[in-house]
């Protein structure tokens, strides 16, 4: 990825998208909190169901330690509906069909696979602060194993 990146201290791009019911959901509505934003490639695959129930698992210690999650990808609100009732998903799961989000925080651009070059979606996770400033850019992370790593750089322990 040649694009620029979001880096720790840096204001977070403001967003407003709908959630999984159709209600929007702004950055600006978690002022005060800390949040993490994941951004996913597409709802209901095997990799990005593992990544979404693994912060579904983790979802009451992270809110204990004080850290809202919010799931972005480009899936349509149906879609994001389907994937949240099918894996019990109790967290915004955000549509940015127009992926001005996605090209806001640089998640979005050339991919290789296989070698076949192709744009898509970076797997990324941003930690934002209680200011709106990114705190953490994990870029291009891997969905099996990420939130547990991420639970041990926050020190968010189980109890």
């Amino acid at each position: 990825m040649t694009e620029p990146r979001l880096n720790p201290g840096d204001a977070a791009p403001a967003f407003t998208l709908n959630d999984q019911d159709g209600t929007p959901v702004s950055l600006a509505d978690f002022t005060g909190r800390k949040v993490i934003a994941f951004f996913y490639p597409a709802a209901m695959t095997p990799g990005c169901t593992k990544q979404a129930c693994d912060f579904r698992d983790s979802l009451e210690p992270l809110q204990r330690a004080g850290y809202a999650v919010v799931g972005i990808s480009k899936d349509a609100v149906d879609k994001q509906r389907r994937f949240a009732d099918r894996d019990a998903l109790q967290y915004p799961l955000l549509s940015d069909e127009d992926l001005s989000v996605h090209r806001a925080y640089h998640v979005w651009g050339p991919k290789n696979l296989y070698g076949k070059l192709f744009d898509g979606v970076h797997r990324s996770t941003f930690v934002i602060d209680e200011h709106g400033r990114i705190e953490h850019a994990l870029y291009n992370v891997r969905a099996t194993g990420h939130v547990a790593r991420l639970r041990k750089m926050l020190s968010v322990d189980e109890g």
